[in-house]
């Protein structure tokens, strides 16, 4: 296998502006919440039976105690779908694998006194459908963003988040069927190397299989800077499940491509979670994130996959 070296955020942040392809059309997404709660970390808008709806991480200002909901669109205004269960978790992820709906989000344990939270992990459902989701794996203690993907030859990838040297990167393994999904599994999972420089780090938030069999990978990198703030960038790059090679991360967009929004800390301000991408046919497409973990917007940019087709 072929060592990437990893390029770190300065780097990447020069080669996107270097592209010269700023995004365009930055739109907050408005929704109908109870409680002065805020909506973020979404997912990217799917299809479900005659409706379009949105998964998204609700919670208080001062809070970090969330619920999942669903959501449809109802004349511009993202209304909660009342008829769908309501699950304890922040950011959510779907996707689609045999005859299933594979639903799930992080879950977190909080101390009963400070209210503070004591540990967490991803815990994953599935269902016929949103109304009957039930719970079947869980990953390790302190890991988010694990993700699968069915791949048109069945099999499942795995993406995982493990941790080196207390900073977290990307690894993969790749399953026969969600009953062999478990954390031994997702803990020996292959860390693909090359992605992140010292004192960065990264996750996979949304994967896709391409029609050449690649598979492209949305995700975040992030650092701290010198006064403990946080920035995080949306970034993209392919993935080859059968060689376990990569290309070099990129950068797609990064907070200052969005509008104004509100904030819930302010060393959250430099903050995007890359919820999903929905392509469009005119080499462009739509990414849908989380803002300064307060608001949800979506911000048109040009197809970060297309070139991973060629």
């Amino acid at each position: 296998m072929i060592t990437l070296k990893p390029k770190n955020i300065d780097n990447l942040l020069y080669e996107f502006k270097q592209r010269n392809l700023q995004p365009k059309d930055s739109q907050k997404l408005n929704f109908e919440v109870d409680d002065f709660k805020d909506v973020y970390n979404i997912t990217a808008p799917f299809k479900y039976g005659n409706e379009i709806l949105i998964a998204g991480r609700v919670e208080k200002r001062d809070s970090e105690l969330s619920e999942v909901i669903f959501f449809k669109n109802k004349e511009g205004i993202w209304i909660k779908k009342t008829d769908l269960p309501i699950f304890k978790l922040q950011d959510p992820f779907i996707s689609w694998i045999d005859e299933y709906i594979t639903f799930g989000g992080v879950e977190v344990l909080s101390d009963p006194v400070s209210k503070s939270i004591s540990s967490y992990k991803t815990v994953f459902y599935k269902g016929k459908t949103l109304k009957d989701l039930k719970p079947f794996a869980e990953g390790p203690e302190l890991m988010k963003d694990i993700r699968l993907l069915q791949l048109k030859n069945s099999k499942i990838l795995v993406l995982t988040r493990p941790k080196i040297n207390n900073n977290s990167h990307i690894g993969y393994t790749l399953i026969n069927s969600l009953k062999e999904l478990n954390p031994q599994v997702i803990s020996n999972a292959t860390v693909i190397e090359g992605q992140f420089a010292e004192n960065e780090w990264g996750g996979a938030n949304s994967i896709y299989e391409l029609p050449n069999g690649l598979v492209a990978v949305l995700g975040h990198i992030a650092k701290f800077d010198d006064l403990h703030n946080r920035h995080y960038y949306s970034m993209s790059f392919s993935f080859n499940p059968d060689t376990g090679q990569s290309s070099p991360l990129k950068i797609i967009a990064t907070r200052n491509n969005f509008g104004k929004a509100s904030y819930k800390r302010p060393d959250l301000i430099d903050v995007i979670f890359s919820g999903g991408l929905i392509r469009n046919n005119n080499g462009y497409a739509e990414l849908y994130c989380g803002i300064s973990d307060a608001e949800a917007h979506k911000l048109t940019i040009a197809d970060p996959f297309k070139e991973y087709e060629h």
